[in-house]
């Protein structure tokens, strides 16, 4: 089932496989493999920062933000708790970046497709966003 495209096998989707297309989002992050992270997203997702008040809008920009992160930075899922529609899903996860450790909630909102339409992310701490992506991002 799994070599299926997302559209076949949506509408028998629960938390089970709502929690296996978190995994494959977050594996294709920290593999940093870009074709196999933006197939897990809509063309139209949203990403929204509240802590610094960013948005980022469309699959293409939200790939390259990530692409620009740091390569030293790591995250390690703790926690992926989803809904039995397959629609939502909360990740816990700790970020580490050298030393520094950070812990991070984030919320995720499924199409019918399967693909994620919606990322949220919340940080432990308020935070200016760093210079240099405001290519990518509106502030609100």
């Amino acid at each position: 089932m799994k070599d299926l495209p997302l559209t076949i096998y949506r509408a028998a989707w629960g938390a089970a496989e709502t929690r296996a297309a978190v995994e494959a989002y977050r594996t294709a992050a920290e593999a940093r493999d870009w074709t196999a992270f933006a197939a897990t997203l809509d063309d139209d997702v949203v990403y929204e920062l509240p802590q610094s008040r960013e948005r980022i809008r469309g699959k293409e920009r939200f790939v390259r933000f990530n692409q620009e992160c740091p390569r030293g930075r790591h995250v390690r899922t703790e926690r992926i708790v989803a809904d039995g529609e397959g629609r939502q899903a909360a990740v816990r996860t700790v970020v580490t970046d050298g030393p520094e450790e950070v812990h991070a909630i984030h919320f995720l909102t499924f199409g019918e497709d399967g693909r994620i339409v919606a990322v949220t992310d919340f940080w432990s701490e308020p935070y200016e966003p760093p210079a240099g992506r405001e290519h990518l991002s509106e502030r609100y």
